[in-house]
């Protein structure tokens, strides 16, 4: 009897948890929060979504499409994500559309013209360009993401999408006649931004980068979730994040090749493939550079 009652009060508190998370998260959804970043420019995007294969440097062609799919990403976090796969010229996008609405609560609409958000990018202008740009947006608000973020023992730092879906942009309209968009990012961006658990990429290193480079880019957003001047990562966790389907040798090769991009523009000061201490592949990046 006792324990039967136990386990009732536990269910009881379990069932109060949710509903409070579920008022809160659908509290989130609906109000308008400004978003601050000290030192905030173009080029910031949340660490967790830097760390998975939500963005990949994918090879042009038809793309996959993920149905509720969990990505890849690092322990302390669950993210499930449905629409197209999206790559860094997506990434390039959705940074862009996070700094024009930085200076808008976010929740708001914010209206932008279209030539201007190409430009941002560094993308030519043309009929071409904006029908590009178009279906990009759409598949951005047609996308949606369940985050969980986790402590170091485990459990729940906090939920995105649980509740209330969480669409990467919530809305967004086109005036044929101003040229203008008009969008809206979901308030519980500022969330995933929280505690400084976000990287501000160098934008201008960024624009910089060869066409075609988009590993570079990729390993640019991972590179700056991290303070440490020398980093590894395990060269098949790479493969998975990057969504690489080749063979591994050919991988290697790729990755080499985007190591020597970052070189050249000074991103990092050197990298190279060697074996970690399990004896297992992976990548080093030496991240500062020798001040003489």
């Amino acid at each position: 009897m006792e324990r039967n009652s136990f386990s009732s009060t536990i269910e009881r508190v379990e069932e109060l948890a949710a509903q409070a998370m579920h008022r809160k998260e659908t509290s989130a959804a609906n109000a308008p929060t400004k978003l601050f970043l000290p030192g905030f420019d173009i080029g910031a995007m949340p660490n967790h979504l830097n760390r998975s294969s939500f963005i990949a440097p994918i090879a042009r062609g038809r793309r996959k499409f993920h149905r509720q799919e969990i990505m890849v990403s690092r322990r302390d976090c669950v993210l499930q994500y449905t629409g197209e796969q999206l790559d860094e010229a997506d990434g390039d996008i959705l940074m862009a559309l996070i700094f024009f609405a930085g200076f808008h609560p976010l929740g708001e609409a914010v209206s932008l013209n279209r030539a201007q958000l190409l430009q941002k990018i560094e993308r030519n202008l043309g009929n071409a360009q904006y029908k590009w740009l178009h279906r990009r947006l759409k598949a951005l608000t047609e996308g949606t993401l369940f985050l969980e973020a986790k402590k170091r023992d485990g459990s729940t730092k906090y939920k995105i999408g649980w509740s209330a879906a969480f669409h990467i942009v919530s809305s967004f309209t086109y005036d044929e006649i101003e040229k203008e968009y008009k969008y809206v990012l979901d308030p519980r961006w500022v969330e995933m931004f929280g505690n400084r658990e976000y990287a501000l990429i160098d934008w201008k290193k960024r624009m910089m980068l060869r066409r075609g480079q988009d590993m570079a880019k990729t390993l640019q957003r991972l590179i700056a979730t991290s303070s440490d001047p020398l980093q590894h990562y395990a060269l098949d966790w790479l493969k998975a994040k990057m969504d690489y389907s080749g063979r591994l040798r050919d991988f290697r090769d790729a990755i080499q090749c985007a190591v020597m991009e970052l070189e050249r523009v000074e991103i990092i000061a050197h990298g190279k493939i060697e074996l970690s201490t399990k004896r297992k592949e992976q990548l080093s990046l030496w991240i500062e550079f020798n001040v003489a």
